[in-house]
């Protein structure tokens, strides 16, 4: 039985490039909700710019953050992994010094987003999205814990990739989404674990939707795990069941094109609850 559904946000339930989620997805959260089945969002973003885009549901859900490193339910941090503060210094200046002038740098607060910027458009996102945010020049500045560094590359992250990826697995460098790289301690699949353990959910009975890399850990985590048809190809190949973007049918569901109402990814929750 499930008892919580876990979705990653850009490029899986709000693709990339819009801003609000369809109203039709509240409502869906609503039963879940009703069924006593928890929804959480499961994202990079920020505890209140994810609480802004709920905020029809906004009681209703528990916020999985910084790609696991914060989580909150009931407007409390229930838990938190912050980084060690020299590895997430060294990372940024990482970031800002060998990134051909092309890499702004986000390093992420528990509620607060601290930009290092060089007008390529990081300050712009941050804005769309709606985080709380203010701009340093120096990661010393940072007066709280950091709970993630990421890297804004306004070219995207292809030629970046190599450079980075691997010189820092000890922070679980992964590519998050087309112009974003993060680092964290945490990643989703921790962020999943402190959920189940505080609420004494067995992860088997825990359903996940993501995209990229940076939904790995907790794909692999949970029993009922779901990748977009938009993912990569490898990601594809890793599990068997795949999700379409906004107007399509999952090939996970014979028999079920024509059943079910095209939308983005949540609408077909009630299907498998």
């Amino acid at each position: 039985m499930i008892k919580m559904v876990c979705s990653d946000l850009d490029g899986t339930l709000l693709q990339y490039g819009k801003k609000l989620i369809e109203g039709e997805i509240f409502d869906e959260i609503r039963a879940l909700h009703d069924r006593g089945i928890l929804f959480c969002p499961a994202s990079g973003r920020q505890y209140t710019s994810l609480r802004k885009l709920f905020a029809p549901v906004a009681d209703d859900c528990i916020y999985l953050c910084e790609n696991g490193a914060v989580v909150y339910r009931g407007g409390k941090v229930i838990a938190k992994a912050p980084m060690p503060r020299a590895l997430a210094e060294e990372i940024a200046w990482d970031f800002w010094n060998n990134t051909e002038d092309l890499g702004e740098v986000m390093l992420s607060g528990e509620n607060m987003s601290y930009l290092m910027e060089r007008g390529h458009g990081v300050v712009d996102r941050i804005k769309f999205i709606g985080n709380n945010y203010t701009v340093i020049t120096d990661p010393a500045q940072i007066p709280e814990d950091i709970v993630k560094v990421s890297v804004y590359l306004v070219d995207g992250v292809e030629p970046f990739v190599e450079r980075f990826v691997p010189k820092w697995q000890q922070a679980n460098c992964a590519v998050a989404g087309p112009k974003w790289i993060d680092t964290t301690v945490a990643n989703k699949g921790i962020g999943v674990q402190s959920i189940c353990r505080v609420l004494g959910i067995d992860p088997a009975d825990v359903m996940a939707f993501g995209d990229n890399y940076n939904d790995v850990a907790m794909l692999d985590l949970v029993g009922h795990p779901y990748i977009m048809s938009t993912a990569a190809a490898e990601l594809r190949r890793r599990y068997a069941n795949h999700t379409p973007p906004a107007g399509g049918y999952p090939a996970c569901l014979p028999g079920q094109a024509g059943k079910l109402k095209p939308s983005e990814t949540t609408i077909l929750l009630k299907t498998f609850c």
